[in-house]
C-alpha cells in the first residue's frame, strides 16, 4: 500500500500542552484559519466565527476562565471557535424573513460547524509541525468568556484551541478498540462489554507505565466518575439567553 502522509498525520494525534518560545508567523496563522474556513458546513450556513487571541493578558484571563489551564496562557496563539448566527440574523433581516433558531437543531448545527472548523485548524497546524490541544473549558463560564471576547447575541463559544511549537513529546493515549465504536449495517450491542473490558486493561497498563506505578485507573472507572455529576449546567441557561433553545 502506498504511504499516505495525511493518514499518518491523522493517526498520530496527541494533545500538546507545553510549547517552546518560538512564535507562529502571521502567514501560518492565516493558513490555519483558511483551512478551517473550508470545513464542511450544514446547508452552507457557515454558522461559526473564529476569534484569534495573541494578547498575553487576554490569554491569561481566558486561561483562568477555562479552569486555570495554564497552557491557554502560554501558547503562542489561542483560538476560540464560536457558533455564530448573528450574521445569519442580518441576512434574514435584509430580506424581511422570519428568523427561527429556537429549536435544538440550530444549536447543534452551530456546534457541529464549529467543531469541524476546529478540527481542520488543528490538522492544518500539525502540517506545519505545530502541536495543539482543544479546550472545552472555554464553556465553564460562557457569560464571562463572551464579555471578554465581545460576543454578541446569537453566538456562543464552543471550544478553544491552543497552538504552538511542541516542547514535549507525550506518548499517544490508546483509543477504544475499533469493534467498540464501529458497527456494520446496524448497532451491535453484544460486543460492547467485552470491548470495554479489554480496553480497561489497556488503559490500566498505560496509566501505570506513564506514572511509574502511581496510577492504574481503568477507562470505565474514569468515565463512571466523570459522568456521575452534571457538567456545566450553566451552558443551557446561557444558550437560552443568547437566543437558542427557546422552544
Amino acid at each position: 500500500m502506498k504511504n499516505n502522509d495525511l493518514i499518518d498525520l491523522l493517526k498520530s494525534h496527541r494533545s500538546i500542552r507545553t510549547f517552546t518560545n518560538q512564535q507562529v508567523t502571521d502567514l501560518v496563522v492565516d493558513e490555519i484559519i483558511e483551512s478551517g474556513r473550508w470545513a464542511p458546513t450544514s446547508h452552507h450556513v457557515q454558522a461559526y466565527s473564529i476569534i484569534v487571541i495573541k494578547d498575553k493578558e487576554k490569554k491569561k484571563e481566558l486561561a483562568t476562565l477555562a479552569g486555570n489551564q495554564s497552557y491557554v496562557a502560554t501558547c503562542p496563539v489561542f483560538f476560540v471557535i464560536c457558533a455564530d448566527f448573528y450574521r445569519l440574523k442580518q441576512a434574514s433581516d435584509k430580506h424581511g424573513q422570519a428568523f427561527e433558531i429556537g429549536e435544538q437543531e440550530q444549536a447543534l448545527v452551530g456546534a457541529v460547524d464549529a467543531a469541524l472548523v476546529a478540527q481542520n485548524m488543528l490538522i492544518a497546524a500539525r502540517s506545519y509541525d505545530l502541536g495543539g490541544v482543544m479546550i472545552g473549558g472555554i464553556r465553564n463560564d460562557p457569560d464571562a468568556v463572551s464579555k471578554v471576547l465581545g460576543l454578541p447575541q446569537l453566538t456562543f463559544p464552543v471550544m478553544g484551541l491552543c497552538i504552538g511549537y511542541p516542547a514535549q513529546n507525550p506518548e499517544q493515549k490508546p483509543r477504544l478498540p475499533q469493534r467498540a465504536v464501529v458497527h456494520k449495517e446496524k448497532y451491535n450491542q453484544t460486543k460492547i462489554k467485552e470491548a470495554i473490558d479489554e480496553y480497561d486493561q489497556v488503559m490500566k497498563s498505560y496509566y501505570y507505565e506513564r506514572t511509574k506505578g502511581k496510577r492504574s485507573d481503568t477507562w470505565s472507572q474514569l468515565m463512571a466518575q466523570f459522568l456521575s455529576t452534571p457538567k456545566r449546567p450553566q451552558v443551557g441557561d446561557f444558550l437560552k439567553k443568547q437566543g437558542f433553545l427557546s422552544k
